[in-house]
């Protein structure tokens, strides 16, 4: 006796476990085949396929057999593999938003640690009060507070500040 895919099919949506191994064993090779030619990559399209048979037992119960099982069927191929050609391209945008982000925030941590060693390298070529002076208030320290450490007036720091600072920018010139 040869039963119908559509028989099968019914007969596996209310649960009989035979019937829909024996579909499953019919149907498999023609919806890899769909999933191949709409994915265009081998492995794309074995992954497609296990997700559409994994999901097949609960959307079976949808099949209400107006039409052939195959046309049904290829219908659940097509829009599975829309739908992951939908995920594929929202993560795709996420990713390269991402990758936007990144690359925007590296160039910027490059910019900075270039400058702090430009910065670094420029203050060893200060004379040493200057550049003892600009360190500590590169670290916060306010001018009174380095007047003191230092042993001089706050006036004096705030001279020094303004001393290094005028000979930074013209190194900056000289080398541009």
């Amino acid at each position: 006796m040869d039963v119908s895919d559509e028989d099968l099919a019914e007969a596996a949506a209310a649960g009989d476990r035979a019937a829909f191994a024996l579909l499953l064993d019919r149907v498999y090779d023609r919806v890899f085949r769909l999933a191949f030619r709409l994915t265009g990559a081998r492995a794309e399209a074995e992954d497609l396929t296990q997700d559409i048979c994994a999901a097949l037992p609960a959307k079976l119960a949808g099949y209400r057999g107006g039409a052939r099982l195959s046309t049904w069927l290829y219908r659940v191929v097509v829009n599975a593999a829309h739908d992951r050609r939908r995920r594929h391209a929202t993560r795709a945008r996420a990713a390269a938003g991402w990758g936007d982000w990144e690359r925007a925030r590296q160039a910027a941590l490059s910019e900075a640690a270039e400058r702090s060693d430009w910065l670094l390298r420029a203050m060893a070529a200060l004379p040493d009060d200057l550049r003892d002076t600009l360190a500590l208030v590169l670290d916060g320290v306010s001018h009174a507070e380095a007047g003191a450490v230092l042993g001089v007036a706050e006036g004096t720091i705030s001279w020094r500040v303004a001393e290094a600072r005028k000979r930074l920018r013209a190194m900056k010139e000289a080398e541009a």
